[in-house]
């Protein structure tokens, strides 16, 4: 496979909604005490999200010990994580009072905007260059409609989102996620919904690259998946969830006859059920744009329970995020994939180029297989980093949105 390029860069505007409000140190009144006990922790600016949800995210308790150093790095490790539970614009987690050698907490948080009713446009293929490119930036191969995302919407920082898509894919899709559902809020749930249709398939891969077959009168392609899940988060940054699904799949005959292995030999209709086991450790400064920290996923499936389906999958991705100096950062991404028997169908063997498997320069290419992995790195320049002052109602603190400016070279 042959890449068109060595490597890329990139220029983008991120706007992050990231505050660079830092704690306030904690300020030690008498110089003989070495140890503060934490007193009242008092939270404000929270009108959607529950105390216990922001609670949950901080290092330290009432009632805890901690020298006016330790306080000191928990307090800001706690402005982080609430941070990147992505429910607010701005944290401030500071000292508010003492008494003696207690110390009074204070969390200030402004909320982001959780409701988002959106129209939906996005190109199916795999990338935009290949869109762009191969496909002609045809419209055809695009879906479009409503989407509707409610973050937060009980105040548990749950997520509820309904899909309304038409275009390539007619598609109804419902999801519901909910962090906490436990006294002891270790414990969450999940659920979700699809079921879908399309005209045009990929049904084979010839020289590294994708096949087609599009029918114009009739759908080539029938499918509906369910699934429910539980996860567990027994600590700050790491979450375990196990997930049970079902799936149906049709295509049309003709599949079949341009592609006897696209199934098992003879099938075009299949139904399995599906079991997931998914680790998430996200011990990072920023999730959605980490200048240091490390991140890693692991998953293991097993698809099927017969022959018609028989698929054990073990998928690893790691980021680690490495400040070079205070505007510049690197990102080392590693993935590696195994699965289980080799023989599979060629509904199984898609590997590298699908979703977030792909490298940078082979964008037009994706390869079959049940084994692999890669690696890559990039470097990252601020250039600058800005705010955005939008005007509010009368008696309304003002709100501002930072943006920043990078500059990215992939190799």
């Amino acid at each position: 496979m042959r890449g068109n390029n060595k490597y890329c860069v990139l220029f983008f505007i991120l706007a992050l909604g990231y505050s660079h409000l830092a704690a306030q140190p904690v300020i030690t009144p008498d110089s003989t005490v070495s140890n503060y006990i934490i007193g009242e922790i008092t939270i404000t600016g929270n009108k959607k999200t529950r105390d216990e949800i922001i609670l949950r995210e901080l290092s330290f308790h009432k009632g805890e010990s901690f020298t006016p150093e330790e306080l000191t790095n928990r307090m800001e490790a706690g402005r982080k994580q609430l941070m990147n539970t992505a429910l607010f614009h701005q944290v401030l987690v500071a000292a508010k009072d003492f008494n003696g050698n207690t110390i009074n907490i204070q969390v200030d948080v402004k909320e982001r905007w959780y409701l988002f009713p959106v129209p939906y446009f996005k190109p199916v293929d795999r990338n935009i260059n290949q869109w762009l490119v191969e496909q002609k930036a045809s419209f055809d191969r695009v879906n479009y409609g409503a989407k509707l995302t409610w973050n937060n919407a009980t105040g548990r920082n749950d997520k509820f989102k309904l899909w309304l898509i038409s275009g390539y894919t007619r598609q109804l899709s419902f999801s519901y996620d909910r962090l906490y559902i436990d006294r002891n809020m270790k414990l969450g749930a999940s659920m979700s919904f699809a079921y879908g249709k399309n005209r045009e398939i990929n049904y084979n891969t010839v020289n590294d690259k994708q096949v087609f077959l599009k029918d114009p009168e009739n759908y080539v392609r029938h499918f509906i998946n369910g699934n429910i899940g539980i996860s567990w988060r027994p600590a700050i940054n790491t979450r375990h969830s196990f997930v049970i699904c079902f799936n149906s799949e049709k295509v049309e005959d003709t599949i079949v006859t341009l592609n006897p292995d696209y199934f098992q030999p003879g099938q075009s209709r299949i139904g399995y059920p599906s079991f997931y086991y998914n680790m998430t450790h996200l011990h990072l400064d920023y999730i959605p744009y980490p200048t240091k920290g490390l991140g890693v996923k692991l998953s293991l499936s097993k698809n099927g329970l017969n022959s018609t389906i028989n698929l054990w999958q073990l998928h690893v991705n790691t980021l680690a995020a490495i400040k070079l100096g205070p505007k510049t950062f690197s990102h080392i991404y590693t993935y590696g994939g195994i699965k289980l028997p080799f023989k599979q169908p060629w509904f199984n063997r898609r590997f590298l180029g699908y979703g977030d498997t792909y490298l940078q320069g082979y964008e037009y290419n994706v390869m079959d297989g049940v084994a692999g992995g890669f690696i890559k790195a990039s470097l990252h320049q601020e250039f600058f980093s800005t705010r955005v002052r939008l005007p509010r109602g009368k008696n309304k603190p003002m709100l501002a949105i930072p943006f920043r400016v990078v500059g990215k070279d992939v190799w």
